[in-house]
């Protein structure tokens, strides 16, 4: 009998290179999609698929995110004596009840690898999610919770994958599979930006996992890899020698908001899927246009 995903990692660490100098001052992860900072949605469906406990890693001068997911009684108070309910309501809605939520500085940036091996005492013996939140995932019902139900149907490792824009594998992890029938389908290994011709399938890691927790002693135990880095791509090959893998190919769009396009693609795509801003946003969009 599986163990229940109960737990989430979200490495928040990185400097957010890509879409400065906008991340100078704010953590990438807190810079708006419409009226609300990436992190807001991330959360948003990892507590839809289950998540009781999410574990960030962050780096130095993130604060600032820690003070997000923190009650702040000024703000509260303000909205509240001017009856202001409804802005007040989303304030709150991101506030976790306490033991919810934990903070684990990463004290050198060593990588995917090493950030999610920083949460291994937190997640102790379980089997957790890893959410990248740079990708943002439109999706009903949302991402992790797809992963979920393969998770509990197949048990092992879940990667979440989809197809790479023609062209483009060379750009990507790119998973390699023992037939392909359906969504779900068994992994058989994974190759880490292939020459284009050479990639096993088109099919790239998106940005979700379920990972069992035997990936930390191998994550302990790993020397840096591409990048000089502690790749979590190498120890998931490692793993596979003695686990099952499988990649979902999810139902549902992701948008890359580590990169400046791929934030404004995000921020028209959540603006029009919004009842309350869709007409308006349309209509802006056009006038630009």
């Amino acid at each position: 009998m599986t163990k229940r995903v109960r737990k989430a990692v979200l490495p928040v660490a990185g400097l957010g290179t890509r879409v400065l100098p906008g991340a100078k001052t704010t953590p990438k992860n807190l810079l708006n999609v419409v009226d609300r900072p990436i992190l807001s949605y991330v959360v948003e469906e990892a507590r839809a698929a289950g998540i009781e406990h999410i574990v960030f890693i962050t780096g130095r001068g993130q604060g600032a995110i820690e003070d997000y997911f923190d009650a702040n009684p000024e703000i509260e108070g303000a909205l509240e004596a001017k009856g202001k309910t409804d802005i007040l309501a989303d304030v709150r809605r991101d506030l976790p009840k306490p033991g919810q939520m934990s903070f684990v500085r990463q004290m050198a940036p060593l990588g995917l690898g090493h950030a999610v091996w920083c949460a291994r005492d937190i997640i102790g013996d379980e089997p957790f999610a890893v959410m990248l939140p740079d990708m943002l995932m439109m999706a009903k019902p949302g991402a992790l919770s797809q992963c979920v139900a393969a998770y509990d149907k197949v048990g092992g490792n879940i990667i979440a994958v989809e197809p790479a824009p023609e062209g483009e594998t060379y750009k990507y992890g790119i998973v390699a599979l023992d037939g392909r029938n359906g969504r779900l389908n068994r992994m058989t290994g994974m190759v880490e930006k292939p020459p284009l011709g050479t990639e096993p399938s088109n099919l790239f890691i998106s940005g979700r996992y379920i990972l069992q927790p035997e990936i930390f002693d191998l994550l302990e135990n790993q020397g840096k890899g591409a990048g000089g880095e502690i790749q979590l791509t190498d120890s998931m090959v490692e793993l596979m020698k003695a686990q099952t893998f499988h990649a979902l190919e999810y139902d549902g769009i992701t948008y890359d908001c580590g990169d400046k396009i791929g934030l404004l693609r995000a921020n028209v795509a959540f603006a029009l899927a919004r009842p309350d801003l869709a007409d308006a946003a349309r209509a802006a969009i056009q006038e630009l246009l």
